[in-house]
């Protein structure tokens, strides 16, 4: 017996010396929304395979002209569906690879606890300064604000309070800081294990904006990368992967 687990053990070691010598390092762009689970979801790919997803955060929109300009990123996290297609459409993905990883929820929130009401009457009342919210051109989440705000009747009366964020990290870092009393950020921002982490928010019905689909590809770079795949293959299989995104407040589309 003694011997069998000195041979396991010495298995063991060849094996992770073995993996070590070849682990790889890859970049992927993340949209800012899914910051927080990519990081972890990073780290708990590493810890298993030994291999590093390098991550960059910003605007899906961003990103995609940074594709299309010939970006070294080997996969890509959109937050929407359409950018993603585009980018299939394009020619400039690995075929097959595309596919939602999360459905994504839009939420109103406040650093201040009790200062945003739980079905949004502080949008009416209009008695705050500013309301951030990220780029509607460049971010998905923007977009959906903007859809809500339109659904509500309030696009027009609240327009000159609007303070726009280049991606939804930056309009939730005007609330964070005090430059706006209130934004339209993403639940999972302010989410963890399906609780408020801070401040007071309004969880947006899910039907006054279109569903946010958010869906991964794999990119040119990483079309002959067997890492890449592993990584998307953990990303979309994988329970330990699946109950990050679960964690930050995201739904799973089967």
């Amino acid at each position: 017996m003694k011997k069998v687990c000195l041979a396991l053990a010495a298995v063991f070691f060849f094996l992770t010396v073995s993996l070590n010598a070849q682990a790889e390092e890859f970049q992927v762009a993340v949209a800012a929304n899914f910051t927080k689970p990519a990081e972890d979801i990073a780290k708990a790919f590493e810890k298993r395979t030994g291999h590093k997803a390098v991550l960059s955060f910003g605007s899906t929109g961003s990103f995609y002209t940074q594709i299309q300009q010939e970006a070294p990123f080997a996969a890509f996290l959109a937050a929407d569906s359409a950018t993603p297609q585009k980018l299939e459409a394009e020619n400039l993905i690995k075929p097959g690879s595309r596919f939602t990883y999360a459905k994504g929820a839009l939420a109103l929130w406040s650093k201040t606890a009790g200062y945003v009401d739980a079905k949004g009457e502080v949008l009416k009342k209009n008695a705050f300064k500013k309301l951030s919210v990220a780029d509607p051109k460049l971010a998905p989440y923007g977009k959906a604000a903007y859809e809500v705000l339109a659904k509500l009747g309030l696009d027009k009366t609240l327009e000159a309070k609007i303070v726009t964020g280049n991606n939804i990290t930056q309009a939730y870092q005007f609330a964070e800081s005090g430059n706006a009393e209130i934004a339209f950020i993403a639940w999972s921002q302010v989410c963890k294990d399906g609780k408020l982490t801070e401040g007071s928010v309004w969880n947006v019905p899910a039907d006054l904006y279109s569903p946010i689909l958010q869906d991964m590809v794999i990119l040119k770079p990483g079309i002959e990368s067997a890492t890449v795949q592993a990584f998307a293959d953990y990303i979309k299989n994988d329970p330990e992967a699946q109950k990050i995104i679960l964690s930050y407040g995201y739904e799973l589309q089967k």
